[in-house]
């Protein structure tokens, strides 16, 4: 069905920049705001958190809200696992407002006064917040890759699973040629004859 094929796009689509996003800060971010001075940290985080605010609780809304329409109109197993995908992406939401959110409230407070003496401690704890959102939303960004794999198996696993023939459908068709194995070595060697016609054309040009 086409509802599902869009649905199923919207929801990779936001899902994926939503863990790209996160991992984004646990992998650079972070060890960014540890090596520079606390001072430092406190003003640039409170910056970011200004705009991440409405960024990211779009993204997570609308990873959300795609992955339970899916679950709505789709059936079996596809039904479970964007139900699945949806629910990590609230868990990522909860974690950030219950934990993320209270503790980026007091480091504003120390961006214009003084961190108190368990600073330390409390920016630990918004790390391992951090580190579980991040989990959660690539864990629901995994789990609709799957349904993407699932769906471009043929017309067949679409009928199974009530969604309809996926295979003219541009992103499930992209997965999966992704998702077939590749013969590294005939890529190696077609690279390296292009490079070797290329020196040597560079070669009897000079």
């Amino acid at each position: 069905m086409r509802t599902i094929r869009i649905l199923l796009g919207v929801a990779l689509l936001s899902t994926g920049l939503l863990a790209g996003a996160f991992g984004y800060g646990v992998a650079n971010l972070v060890p960014a705001f540890d090596s520079v001075p606390i001072g430092m940290r406190l003003d640039f985080h409170a910056q970011l958190m200004k705009t991440n605010g409405i960024t990211m609780q779009t993204a997570m809304a609308v990873s959300a809200v795609s992955a339970f329409a899916l679950a709505a109109v789709a059936r079996a197993r596809v039904r479970a696992l964007a139900a699945t995908a949806g629910l990590l992406t609230v868990a990522s939401f909860l974690i950030t407002r219950f934990g993320n959110v209270s503790i980026n409230g007091r480091i504003k407070q120390w961006a214009v006064t003084a961190p108190p003496a368990d600073h330390a401690e409390i920016l630990r704890r918004w790390e391992l917040f951090n580190d579980a959102r991040t989990c959660t939303a690539v864990v629901a960004f995994a789990v609709l890759i799957g349904i993407a794999l699932r769906q471009a198996g043929g017309p067949s696993a679409g009928r199974r699973d009530g969604s309809g023939g996926g295979a003219g459908d541009v992103t499930l068709a992209a997965v999966a040629l992704l998702a077939e194995p590749v013969d590294l070595d005939g890529v190696l060697a077609r690279l390296v004859a292009h490079g070797e016609r290329s020196c040597q054309g560079f070669a009897n040009s000079a």
